[in-house]
């Protein structure tokens, strides 16, 4: 007789509670940085369709059209490259949240900071950074329990 094998997702919320808690603050301190409320919700919904999160995409679209988004930008962000719906300085963002998210090998990051320099201040693109890193983090949590 084989022992059964537990398949079942670790809540990891109850598990290592500090470490969530520390986590949440890291929001408030990126916060803080007063990065624009649509890039912040349009590059978090970016990176968490690329990473296939479902629960992030349904949240993150849920606030950003509770912050003024409208629906035609977020049904379209999936395909920002090839719509006119969005400015020089969110097409920055976005390129900057993909090489951020998907980690290639080869990818150039010096001409893409030079594109983000055109229109975000350094503390803005540290903001920007570290909220990208953050629903990454947050993405893969939440994968995890799939």
């Amino acid at each position: 007789m084989t022992t059964p094998v537990n398949t079942d997702p670790v809540n990891h919320a109850q598990t290592i509670a500090n470490v969530f808690s520390a986590l949440l603050k890291v929001h408030g301190a990126i916060d803080a940085h007063n990065l624009e409320r649509k890039i912040y919700h349009l590059v978090l919904l970016r990176a968490s369709q690329i990473n296939g999160c479902g629960y992030c995409v349904e949240m993150h679209t849920k606030e950003a059209r509770e912050d003024g988004e409208t629906n035609a930008r977020l049904d379209r962000l999936v395909v920002w490259e090839h719509v006119d719906d969005f400015t020089p300085r969110e097409r920055a963002a976005f390129a900057w949240t993909e090489a951020l998210t998907r980690l290639e090998r080869h990818t150039e990051y010096g001409p893409l900071r030079a594109a983000l320099r055109a229109y975000y201040s350094e503390e803005e693109i540290s903001a920007l950074t570290a909220n990208i890193t953050m629903i990454n983090l947050w993405n893969r949590i939440h994968i995890s329990g799939h």
